[in-house]
């Protein structure tokens, strides 16, 4: 299986990775988004660690039925032949109603056809009132023309 575009990067390509792995998440499709991952992926997220697409899945299906209203922008921090680095932010909100975005970065690995094979996450959450929310599009892809994180003074 090839999951495009593949290594080595350039710039371009890989803002376009960037870009696809930000509409996979916002699909809310842990199925979906696992298949962009080796077999034997091997993640960290946060203090959790998990191997394998199986595990991948289920990680996804639990985390977004906990954080509810899930919206996410990616951005391209930096890239080597089969490496790309990501910061990212999100909003979600919980059974009880409160809003959180989390800040993070991720460390991305890929094999030669262009599945990850290894994601470190670390991820913080904040707090903030529904009035402060940044991430106004429906659920699913964010709109081309919404602003990034850059944009937002993220």
């Amino acid at each position: 299986m090839t999951r495009p575009p593949c290594p080595p990067f350039t710039r371009e390509s890989a803002a376009e990775k960037v870009r696809l792995a930000e509409d996979g998440w916002n699909s809310r499709d842990a199925e979906k988004v696992a298949l962009a991952y080796t077999v034997d992926s091997l993640w960290r997220n946060r203090s959790e660690f998990l191997l394998g697409r199986e595990a991948i899945v289920t990680f996804l299906t639990a985390k977004w039925q906990r954080e509810r209203d899930y919206r996410l922008i990616k951005e391209l921090w930096a890239y080597t032949e089969n490496r790309i680095a990501v910061r990212f932010a999100y909003e979600w909100r919980d059974a009880a109603g409160q809003w959180f975005r989390a800040y993070g970065n991720e460390n991305w690995q890929f094999n030669a056809e262009g599945l990850m094979e290894r994601r470190i996450a670390s991820i913080n959450d904040l707090k903030i009132a529904q009035e402060d929310r940044l991430f106004h599009w429906p659920q699913g892809r964010r709109p081309d023309d919404h602003p990034g994180l850059s944009d937002l003074g993220l």
